[in-house]
């Protein structure tokens, strides 16, 4: 995966905890990001994506998490929310990005931003839910 992609979604995880905590709206916080950082480096059609669709399906994205949480959603550390939201959008919406990739990326996120152990949360909840959305290309992959 690009590194210019990569740089997408951290920038979108960031936006996406601003919208949870602040909530701002997330085109004010897309055109905010586009003026005060520096975007040569990221897929900007990307990030663009993730900000503005992952709020308009959350509910939908947050189904798919809670079906694996053991508490309430509303008790999900903001930064790890961001996460799974983000990655249970590109599970559920990208299937050009192969779910490995999507977990992965997503662990890293967490080993930069979130807890001590969030990263260990983030891959079981993605595990179980890359099965429920991804089912064939999982157990293709776990077969191999």
């Amino acid at each position: 995966m690009s590194k210019a992609r990569s740089r997408a979604r951290r920038m979108a995880m960031q936006g996406l905890y601003e919208w949870q905590v602040a909530g701002n709206d997330p085109l004010d916080v897309y055109n905010i990001y586009l003026h005060e950082h520096d975007l040569k480096k990221v897929d900007q059609d990307y990030f663009k994506e993730l900000m503005l669709s992952v709020p308009a399906k959350q509910q939908e994205l947050d189904r798919a998490i809670e079906a694996h949480l053991s508490r309430p959603i509303k008790e999900t550390d903001p930064v790890e929310l961001a996460i799974l939201r983000l990655a249970c959008y590109e599970l559920q919406f990208r299937a050009d990005v192969p779910y490995r990739v999507v977990i992965n990326e997503s662990i890293e996120l967490a080993k930069t931003f979130g807890g001590e152990a969030g990263h260990k949360f983030i891959n079981g909840i993605l595990d179980k839910v890359a099965l429920d959305l991804r089912p064939m290309e999982v157990k293709a992959k776990r077969s191999k």
